[in-house]
This record gives C-alpha cells, structure tokens and sequence, in this order.
C-alpha cells in the first residue's frame, strides 16, 4: 500500500462557487479537451454520438433543485472532481503506488504505467472522483492541470487549470489553500467556505463557497399596474387606444 506524505510544502487546490456557477459545463468541456491533448493515455471516447457512448471524464457538474423550509425554491449547479485530499484513501488502498499525492504541491496523481486497474482507489474514494477508461483500463482524475500550471512555454495568465481559466461566470479559482493570505483561503474565510462530507474525515483541499439566500422580488408599490387586454383581444385594445389618442 502507498503512503501518504505526513505533510505538504503547499495546498493547490480549488474553490468553487456555488452562488455563482450557472451549470454552463464549459469546464467539463475544457478540461475534457486539455486532458485528451495532453494526458499520457488520452481520454476515452467510444461511440460519442452512438446509443450507448462510453468515456473518461474527470470534471462533471451535478444539477439539484433545492427547496428550504423558508424562502424560494433554487436550482443549484454542483461541479464535482477529484479534491486533492490531505487524508485520500485513494492513495493509502492502491497495491502498487500508482496513486501518490505529491510533497511539493499536494497534488494526488496517478502513475499510469503503474495502475493496474484493480479499482480499488474508485471504491475507496467517497466522492466518485475517480473513473476507470474503458479503453486504457487504468484509473484517469483530475490533476489540477499540472502539466499546465507549471508549464513555461505558455503565458502566466494560462497557467491554472483549464477549467478555472475556461469558466465565463467566473465560479471557479485556484490557489494555494495553505497560505491564509492567498486569494483562495481569503474568499474561504470571507464567504463561509467548507468541505464536502466532512464526516468522511478525508480533509479535502478543495472547498465549495456555499449559495447566498434567495429572496422574492418585491412588487414596487410605486409601479403602475400593467394595463389590462381585454377579451375581445389585441384588435379591440388598439382601437380603445386610438379613441384616447383622438
């Protein structure tokens, strides 16, 4: 079995806004593309436009629609991928090192040439973060982009991960999760950031900014009534209309 490092030099990791995501899946999309371009086996896609496609994927968005004891109804758009864990059971359960989680960074990453497919991280991970390629039959996840965030052939405003820098609605960010002062942990602290299930005690490094409270508009008392079409239709407004203009 693989051991965890007692500890890491920094936390990268995701913040993802849940008041703000729209469920657009442009993130799905981007980091679909960037990791069949650039993974060492690229991502299943079998019979895409078929009856029964098959594939890899290592974003997904989730959608609910919530209803609270008070106040409106809400559609609430949830992207789920893999969280980089302190305690990641992924790593502790593989049989031959294949899942690692790194000391410099704390990303958790896959060795390819070493998974043999058993499937035992998928079952140990409470978040179904992990997906077996039906075509490589070794286990795929999210991995922050890390032949990306570091990459300096590209411009630095590129190096984050494709699905942080591809989302319109500006949901999701990136950083350093273990510098209280990053961008990151400081919008954790100010909008009431927390972990997914903590009671799986798993210590996820991402964290979900949670939804702001919806209210119903208010009808302005100030605002006329709109005017009324009677039965006899569009005609015979205009006509009442004309007679009020003569």
């Amino acid at each position: 079995m693989t051991s965890l490092p007692p500890s890491t030099d920094k936390k990268l990791g995701l913040v993802i806004d849940l008041d703000t995501c729209v469920g657009c899946h442009a993130c799905v999309v981007s980091c679909k593309e960037w990791n069949t371009g650039g993974y060492g086996a690229p991502l299943a896609d079998i019979d895409p436009y078929g009856a029964e496609p098959m594939g890899a994927w290592l974003n997904r968005v989730h959608t609910y629609e919530v209803t609270p004891a008070e106040g409106p109804a809400s559609v609430v758009h949830f992207p789920k991928s893999c969280l980089h864990c302190d305690d990641a059971p992924c790593v502790t359960v593989c049989p031959t090192g294949a899942s690692y989680k790194r000391v410099e960074d704390g990303i958790v990453l896959v060795e390819e040439d070493l998974c043999i497919g058993c499937g035992l991280c998928a079952w140990a991970c409470p978040y179904g973060a992990r997906e077996m390629d039906p075509a490589e039959n070794v286990m795929k996840k999210c991995t922050l982009c890390v032949d990306r965030i570091y990459n300096e052939n590209i411009p630095q405003e590129d190096r984050e991960p494709a699905c942080v820098r591809t989302c319109p609605a500006k949901a999701r960010h990136f950083g350093d999760l273990a510098d209280p002062d990053s961008d990151v942990s400081r919008l954790v602290a100010e909008r009431g950031g927390f972990d997914l299930m903590p009671e799986m005690g798993t210590k996820p490094v991402n964290q979900y900014l949670p939804p702001r409270p919806k209210t119903r508009p208010q009808a302005s008392a100030a605002s006329p009534a709109p005017e009324t079409v009677e039965a006899d239709g569009l005609l015979g407004w205009i006509d009442r209309a004309l007679e009020r203009l003569g």
